[in-house]
């Protein structure tokens, strides 16, 4: 059986958050494959311990993707302070054709526009995918999937990284449909009361109360501060607050856009002009300004380079979406270059944080080999790009761990889902299936 239809039974999706069907990836014929290890996200530290715990599989479940791809060649993007993680997966492919892309400590330095350049040289064009510059990109858990798919093992648990104010911070296995709040418990409690949870990133995340919710393919983890936090407060705004303020604040400093990587990459993204919408006073938000079509949604404008501490990234995501809506988008006309300055504006990670005001939160999240064993799961039929899957089970129905539970069409964009662990059915909609563990 070929690897693509290896990748396909298992249910192997981007791990990194995108959550695309592996096996599309695994089809293509590329130059390059490159391996996104840099986890620039502040306090999440799965992939680093990832690295370091599995480097064989990684880099095996890399190799095997180049050969089904015919790529001639490999780039593992790491950065240079993680230097265990450097050695390890080193010492895998020295005398191999896959080389290490060692990246600074810069936020955002996974974005695969910016690590595709960083490698090979190469710019993605404007709405464009890594495959039109003859690569292929994946996550390092994606490649750990990979290999476990040769051996015909499915998606059954995500990797993830529990952060912040909990009494034992730490990287672990979890069944996928685990609830948040048993994360936190084998993460030994949170050591606060009143909290709120930033869900697989601070800046690229989302912000949730909410501890019922369960872990996806694509989840990276959680990370846990106080809901007085200056991050809880301003994500907790509504988005209607966001834009009075910015209409009302914005003096058009053009920050936003100075400081965009992808502007600074040389796509025509200028959040300061997508601001400007917020001031039309006869068209008003039905008419977006679409400068913010190549915008990667990376949270730097808001977060970091705003000196009105504004909301330039959620006023981009908004124009995204209307002019989705809408059926228009931004052609960008002039080439893409990059900008003389772009190495002088890189945004450091610890400056970051400083300014963010995480450090007190930052630790060490070692890896746990323990995993939490849950009760029951949810498990969502929709964990991936494209379709939903077509549910297979019934209720009462016995599982045992890995069978298939939701099946995707061959010819549809989608992923299988795997039952995480042995149980009975109790619960069957069109959105998720409940397991109860024996």
């Amino acid at each position: 059986m070929k690897l693509a239809d290896k990748i396909f039974n298992a249910g192997v999706v981007g791990a990194g958050g995108a959550g695309f069907p592996t096996h599309i990836k695994a089809i293509s014929q590329v130059e390059f494959v490159l391996a996104n290890g840099a986890e620039c996200e502040p306090l999440i530290h799965k992939d680093y311990q990832l690295m370091v715990n599995f480097p064989f599989e990684i880099v095996e479940g890399m190799k095997l993707m180049m050969t089904s791809t015919n790529a001639r060649k490999g780039y593992f993007g790491i950065k240079s302070k993680n230097d265990r993680a450097v050695e390890a997966i080193n010492q895998l492919i020295e005398d191999s054709n896959i080389d290490l892309s060692l990246l600074g400590d810069f936020y955002p330095s996974g974005d695969e526009y910016e690590l595709v350049y960083h490698a090979t040289k190469r710019l993605i064009p404007p709405y464009g995918i890594p495959l039109d510059v003859g690569c292929v990109v994946n996550n390092v858990e994606t490649f750990y999937n990979v290999f476990r798919a040769s051996k015909d093992l499915p998606v059954t648990e995500k990797f993830v990284c529990v952060a912040g104010l909990v009494k034992n911070p730490s990287s672990f296995f979890a069944p996928i449909g685990t609830s948040f709040k048993e994360l936190i418990q084998h993460a030994g409690g949170t050591s606060i009361k009143d909290y709120a949870i930033f869900v697989s990133g601070i800046l690229m995340g989302k912000l949730t109360y909410d501890d019922s919710e369960v872990v996806t393919k694509t989840t990276a983890g959680i990370i846990i501060l106080p809901r007085d936090h200056y991050l809880v407060q301003r994500q907790s705004r509504e988005v209607n607050d966001m834009n009075r303020i910015g209409k009302s604040a914005c003096d058009q400093c053009s920050y936003c856009t100075e400081f965009c990587p992808r502007y600074l990459l040389g796509y025509d993204v200028q959040p300061h002009k997508v601001m400007r919408t917020l001031v039309f006073s006869k068209s008003g938000t039905d008419l977006w300004n679409q400068y913010a079509d190549l915008c990667c949604s990376c949270g730097l404008c808001s977060l970091y380079a705003c000196p009105e501490d504004l909301y330039p990234r959620e006023a981009c995501d908004q124009s995204k979406l209307e002019n989705k809506k809408q059926n228009t988008r931004y052609e960008q006309k002039k080439p893409v270059k990059v900008h003389p300055i772009k190495e002088g504006r890189r945004v450091p990670l610890k400056q970051l944080m400083k300014k963010l005001n995480l450090y007190d939160y930052d630790s060490k999240t070692p890896f746990n080999k323990e995993s939490p064993k849950p009760d029951k799961v949810k498990v969502y039929l929709k964990q991936h790009t494209g379709k939903t899957t077509e549910c297979t089970v019934v209720m009462n129905q016995k599982l045992e761990k890995g069978e298939l539970i939701g099946k995707i069409n061959g010819d549809d964009l989608g992923a299988n889902v795997h039952s995480p662990i042995s149980g009975i059915v109790t619960h069957v909609s069109d959105d998720y299936v409940r397991i109860n563990a024996f």
